[in-house]
């Protein structure tokens, strides 16, 4: 019974630090000290972190504009001169995004 109760307690925190840990996107609107907003680059390997397209529970809310991305979560898609550079992915993505039309940022 003892062993039972170890183990259970030992999975319920490995899995609530899991949880915790998921969302590293400052409340200023900064990942790994990139700030979340600006001129983008998408690269096919080796970006600045990786991004995958979700619909619910997003880390961030982008909107994609042609010019002046300045407030977080505004994105403006590059070829050179980018302020960072993100790599798209299915699986085991450092943020999750959420493209939207209006009001972008974090949640």
């Amino acid at each position: 019974m003892k062993k039972i109760t170890i183990s259970l307690l030992l999975i319920l925190t490995l899995s609530v630090g899991v949880v915790f840990a998921k969302n590293n996107v400052t409340p200023n609107c900064i990942y790994k000290g990139v700030p979340l907003y600006g001129k983008v680059r998408i690269v096919k390997n080796f970006g600045d972190f990786k991004v995958q397209y979700v619909e619910s529970f997003p880390d961030i809310k982008v909107q994609y504009v042609t010019h002046f991305p300045s407030q977080c979560g505004e994105w403006q898609i590059v070829d050179n001169f980018a302020d960072f550079t993100i790599e798209i992915v299915d699986r085991f993505a450092d943020i999750q995004v959420k493209k939207v039309n209006n009001f972008p940022g974090l949640q």
